[in-house]
């Protein structure tokens, strides 16, 4: 049986080979992208591209650009779904390969599947064809949400190969 915490087994690492429909942006260090498992519309996991495990295994250049990238990913995801908030959630137990889930939480999710538990909704609103169709229009907003940023060459876009 494979260990998950192996690079080459790594879910996580495994998605530098996804098609381009799934993946929203990816840069030098970090991707977001719909993630087999967690393929829900308006989820996305913002992943660090190569193996490092959990928040301490981040270098220098990871960690400063950690948080621009979480907050324009994060206001893509709000704006594509129009959610009334985003979630950004770290836990690193299961795979440990730093990433975070970004969950758009609407109107409509009751309040039993609000805060922790609209992880509960990974399989009551798992939609693998919605969650990738929304895809284009995420891209659209983070490279909306970071136009500023490009001018000092901080951000990259992409156009995704399929």
């Amino acid at each position: 049986m494979p260990n998950a915490h192996d690079p080459i087994a790594c879910l996580l690492c495994g998605m530098e080979d996804a098609g381009g429909d799934r993946v929203v942006f990816r840069d030098e260090r970090w991707a977001a992208e719909i993630i087999p498992g967690y393929d829900v519309p308006g989820w996305v996991v913002l992943r660090v591209r190569r193996h490092a495990e959990r928040l301490g295994g981040l270098d220098e250049q990871e960690l400063a650009t950690f948080g621009a990238r979480a907050r324009d990913i994060s206001a893509a995801v709000g704006e594509a779904t129009g959610a009334a908030t985003t979630y950004l959630m770290v836990f690193g137990e299961n795979h440990r390969h730093f990433h975070a889930l970004i969950a758009a939480r609407g109107d409509d999710v009751p309040a039993d599947r609000r805060s922790g538990d609209i992880l509960k909704l990974r399989l009551e609103r798992a939609d693998p064809a919605a969650a990738v169709a929304l895809v284009p229009t995420m891209r659209d907003a983070y490279n909306r949400a970071t136009s500023a940023q490009r001018a000092d060459g901080e951000v990259a876009t992409i156009t995704p190969s399929h």
